[in-house]
């Protein structure tokens, strides 16, 4: 089945001018950024690229999305429910998901929205340093219709060398709508702790 599914998404990908650009991690577990991200469009085309590539990816929505009747078809896709009126251990609770399942890819667009943001959300960065797993650079990019998964790298804790790593492999990745597209920079770059977003 996965294979086929595979083949699947890479002939669906194909038909639509899209290109899949290198392989898989052969990491089992890490966090897999998704950048960048200014259109709906890219949710659906991140998880046919990751169906593509052999990752069967897990993503976090809107607990609603997870009530009857549809609720089912949400987690058998990947969906972790998250309820956004009590957010405070988020972290830790993906944190604790990475301890308990032996193979985890959870994908988080750091950019958070569509619209144009002066700061990536900094989750991503603290679930991969909380759980001791890598993170891993997902990406389309629009101008030469193409897409995959980027290396691997765990986070040192040195935040703004980690993030001169991300920056210089975003610096060419282009969305659709490249004016709504905001620099690849954590709040807490300036010497502060990033905030826990």
């Amino acid at each position: 089945m996965g294979r086929l599914m595979a083949a699947f998404s890479r002939w669906v990908l194909r038909l639509s001018g899209w290109q899949v650009v290198g392989d898989a991690p052969q990491a089992q577990r890490y966090v897999l950024i998704a950048a960048p991200h200014t259109t709906n469009w890219d949710f659906p085309l991140m998880m046919l690229f990751g169906t593509a590539l052999g990752i069967r990816p897990a993503w976090l929505g809107k607990h609603t999305l997870f009530k009857p009747p549809f609720g089912w078809l949400a987690r058998r896709v990947g969906g972790i429910p998250v309820d956004r009126r009590a957010p405070g251990q988020l972290v830790e609770q993906l944190a604790a998901r990475f301890e308990q399942q032996p193979r985890l890819v959870l994908v988080m667009p750091p950019e958070g929205s569509r619209g144009r943001r002066e700061h990536w959300k900094s989750g991503f960065y603290h679930v991969a340093r909380g759980a001791g797993v890598p993170i891993a650079m997902g990406w389309l990019d629009y101008s030469r219709k193409q897409g995959g998964v980027g290396p691997l790298f765990t986070p040192s804790g040195d935040l703004r060398a980690d993030m001169d790593r991300l920056r210089a492999f975003y610096a060419d990745k282009q969305g659709l709508y490249p004016e709504q597209q905001g620099p690849v920079r954590l709040a807490g770059e300036d010497g502060a702790a990033p905030s826990r977003e």
